[in-house]
């Protein structure tokens, strides 16, 4: 962390002497010197949005129903890197590959019921996401694919079956485990196409595919059966599924999909997360709910954002240099 920091200091110090080379001897100290701009377009999920009060404040106005965060990696880099890049985030809850792609989505904001109830549901519906992407595009980032997959399904249904088995066993892998491969192969497919696509609508961008932290623990027996801050009434059994055949499997086939890209690489952010599970003391991944009353339905936090900024930050100098 240190050196990206050292990285990100002398770049910033680079770009400074460099535009004030260009200005003129009398008018050198009169204005601080402005570094061009470089065009980021952040596309993705929630896992980029932030939706969740634990990830900060909705900050647009009117909502348009994506529910974009002020402490969301995307708007803490904004932050971070000032001028070296201006922010295009179009991400938006929900998404799937395809409403990256090419295909429209409708925004459901916090409108989960019989959960929850967003008071300004029904959005308008927006555009594709690659919409926002041409050719004067220089970085991309991209945090999509859980949607495509089903995972909040999964997270829907897995406890309601791990309840009626009592906590035991592998219900939910019974009950879903054969159509895993299909959906993981549905998910590569789509995501080399979407790449295909961000590629011919920006030619000369860098594309950076941003990978899902860890959720789950490796030593399931931290999560507690019917903990609610955590997974609910999912099986020990049933999250050491989702760990090893769905979540992880997520990231491979992301990062497999980029290797077919000379313009794109993976930003991995699974291993730095490794002890930060929703089931973990210092979590950066909230259970389904954050007490005392808020619902998260197992998204990043604050601090979960950060540290995928510091990752995605890495990222987007190297992708300039």
């Amino acid at each position: 962390m240190a050196r990206f920091r050292a990285r990100l200091a002398l770049l910033g110090s680079a770009t400074a002497l460099a535009a004030g080379a260009l200005v003129p001897a009398q008018f050198a100290g009169a204005h601080p010197a402005v570094a061009a701009d470089r065009q980021w377009v952040a596309l993705g999920d929630s896992y980029t949005a932030g939706v969740i009060p634990a990830a900060g404040d909705v900050f647009e106005v009117p909502r348009d129903g994506c529910d974009r965060t002020d402490r969301s990696y995307p708007q803490v880099i904004d932050r971070d890197l000032g001028g070296l890049f201006s922010l295009t985030n179009v991400s938006c809850g929900a998404a799937t590959i395809e409403n990256v792609t090419d295909t429209p989505q409708h925004p459901i904001g916090r409108h989960l019921p019989p959960i929850s109830e967003d008071p300004d549901y029904p959005f308008p519906a927006v555009p594709p996401q690659s919409e926002t992407v041409g050719p004067g595009t220089d970085v991309i980032t991209v945090g999509v694919g859980g949607n495509t997959l089903g995972f909040a399904g999964i997270l829907m249904k897995c406890p309601q079956l791990g309840s009626e088995s009592s906590g035991k066993g592998t219900p939910c892998k019974d009950a879903l485990g054969a159509g895993i491969p299909a959906r993981l192969k549905k998910v590569r497919q789509e995501y080399d196409r979407m790449l295909a696509v961000l590629h011919e609508r920006a030619p000369h961008a860098k594309i950076l595919a941003v990978g899902y932290p860890t959720v789950i623990p490796k030593d399931t027996s931290k999560c507690g059966f019917g903990d609610l801050t955590q997974f609910g009434t999912i099986t020990q059994g049933d999250l050491a599924w989702l760990r090893e055949d769905v979540l992880e499997p997520l990231n491979k086939a992301i990062d497999d999909s980029t290797g077919t890209q000379e313009a794109a690489s993976f930003v991995d952010l699974y291993a730095s997360s490794r002890n930060h599970s929703v089931c973990d003391d210092s979590k950066w991944v909230e259970g389904f709910i954050t007490l005392p009353d808020q619902l998260s339905f197992v998204h990043p936090n604050a601090l979960g954002h950060r540290n995928a900024a510091d990752h995605v930050e890495e990222a987007m100098l190297n992708a300039i240099s």
